[in-house]
């Protein structure tokens, strides 16, 4: 059932940062990912569908012209909760990182200096949902970021709710809801049968409340292994969501392939995870910054969206 979306309210919030702050290669990450229908990245600006509390409405987030801030601008009923929404959004653009410490950190690394000198103010991007994050990260197992964002392109038609009379075509969906999803047909989506079973089984979790994703107050580790004790979810879903939705800054998906293949390209003798454990933890407690860097030089490298 379609819903429509009140644009009779708008609010706008300017939400500082430390510089530098590399706003196009924050960009790059959330377009290559950007789900179909629910979010858009377009004329140097990250656009959404959000809804709060049961109000709707849609975000959109540009980089101020002159000031060491970024502009969010809520339209729509979602507007009434502009002031607690600037926490949530603070959190998906990362910020309230540190580039100065994490830049003295990393100084004498002769690995990770030079990325962070090529790009000083690189983020780890956050994410609006935990829940629509798990759901991106098992919908990408073992398949490529474009064929992945295809996929979830047909979830979200197929589960997710249109927003009646919305005037941008590239955010009028909501994402499914956890309910909606655990009871969904997805025959014929483009998954093999168990990884729409590890999703549904996942969508079901958190319907219930069994693992509660997206609520601050719990305790990350119990989260973690709540999160990992489902079927299908491993420790790169884990670390990956830690990263981005958790915002913990220590954490790192040791079996990513480009990191592990980074990591051994520096040094050949470092070709299993646990080889690489020694090497890895000398980046803590900003390893998420260290895989961050990492994938991007493999972006920069490719002219694409790779890495996580």
């Amino acid at each position: 059932m379609s819903q429509p979306l009140s644009t009779l309210q708008a609010a706008t919030l300017e939400l500082p940062f430390k510089a530098p702050f590399d706003w196009p290669r924050l960009l790059r990450f959330f377009a290559g990912r950007a789900t179909p229908g629910v979010e858009a990245v377009e004329d140097g600006a990250y656009r959404r569908a959000i809804d709060w509390h049961g109000d709707g409405g849609t975000l959109c987030v540009r980089l101020h012209p002159r000031r060491r801030c970024i502009v969010a601008t809520i339209d729509g009923d979602a507007a009434a909760h502009a002031d607690a929404l600037a926490a949530p959004i603070a959190r998906m653009f990362d910020l309230r990182a540190n580039p100065a410490a994490i830049r003295a950190h990393f100084a004498d690394d002769p690995w990770l200096a030079p990325l962070i000198e090529a790009a000083p103010g690189l983020r780890v991007p956050g994410a609006w949902s935990g829940f629509e994050l798990v759901v991106r990260a098992i919908v990408g197992q073992q398949v490529s970021v474009k064929a992945a964002t295809t996929i979830i392109g047909r979830i979200v038609q197929r589960v997710g709710e249109r927003i009646e009379g919305h005037a941008h075509d590239g955010t009028a969906w909501r994402f499914p809801t956890p309910a909606a999803l655990a009871a969904a047909d997805l025959a014929n989506i483009g998954m093999p049968g168990k990884r729409v079973a590890a999703i549904q089984g996942f969508a079901q979790a958190v319907a219930t409340g069994a693992v509660p994703l997206d609520d601050p107050t719990v305790d990350a580790t119990a989260l973690r292994a709540a999160l990992l004790a489902l079927p299908g979810v491993g420790p790169w879903t884990v670390e990956y969501v830690a990263m981005r939705a958790w915002r913990d800054t220590d954490a790192w998906p040791a079996l990513d392939l480009v990191l592990m293949q980074s990591i051994t390209a520096r040094d050949p003798s470092l070709v299993r995870a646990t080889q690489q454990r020694q090497r890895s933890d000398a980046w803590r407690p900003w390893r998420a910054y260290a895989a961050m860097h990492l994938w991007n030089e493999i972006a920069d490298k490719a002219g694409a969206a790779r890495g996580g």
